[in-house]
């Protein structure tokens, strides 16, 4: 069985499926307008209803008073209109950065030196070979990085010391 892709396909299929089966309603739905509409059963209570000429589908229910329906919303519709609000406001956008940069304050058009301050100098080179020189932590380093491993020790050593008493005491 193959499914219909475009929307003009499923419309057609819709309307074919509604035709057929809204011969069976009562004249007490809402009028068909000589063949106009075709009217499906919902689940509520009421009906489907598909105009064959646009293609638009509403719901219709008793609410005591008469049969009144509604449309349903489209939602390609809604999407295709957010899709043409952002374009436009993308746009827009555009246009103000591209009058903004040419009215930068302090906007040069030099460009800017090869050199940067807060850059680390280059690895010195002795007669032809690389060198690379890598800077060791201080003993300060060194002693704040072994007491922090210290530390960490102990925290494990104490944390099994009591998981054990946990195991053995029968509170695990």
């Amino acid at each position: 069985m193959r499914i219909a892709t475009s929307p003009w396909k499923s419309s057609m299929a819709a309307a074919a499926f509604l035709v057929v089966s809204g011969t069976a309603f009562a004249q007490s739905k809402p009028d068909t307008e000589n063949g106009r509409y075709a009217l499906s059963p919902a689940g509520d209570g009421g009906v489907l209803r598909l105009d064959t000429k646009t293609g638009t589908v509403s719901t219709c229910t008793n609410s005591g008073t008469g049969w009144a329906c509604y449309a349903v919303p489209d939602e390609r519709a809604a999407l295709d209109a957010e899709i043409g609000r952002l374009q436009a406001e993308n746009e827009k956008l555009k246009g103000q950065l591209a009058q903004r940069d040419g009215t930068v304050a302090g906007k040069s058009e030099e460009a800017l030196p090869k050199s940067d301050s807060l850059r680390k100098p280059e690895p010195k080179v002795a007669e032809g070979e690389r060198k690379l020189e890598i800077p060791l932590p201080s003993d300060r380093d060194m002693d704040r990085m072994m007491s922090f491993l210290e530390r960490a020790w102990r925290r494990l050593i104490e944390m099994a010391n009591r998981i054990q008493k946990d195991v053995s005491g029968g509170k695990i």
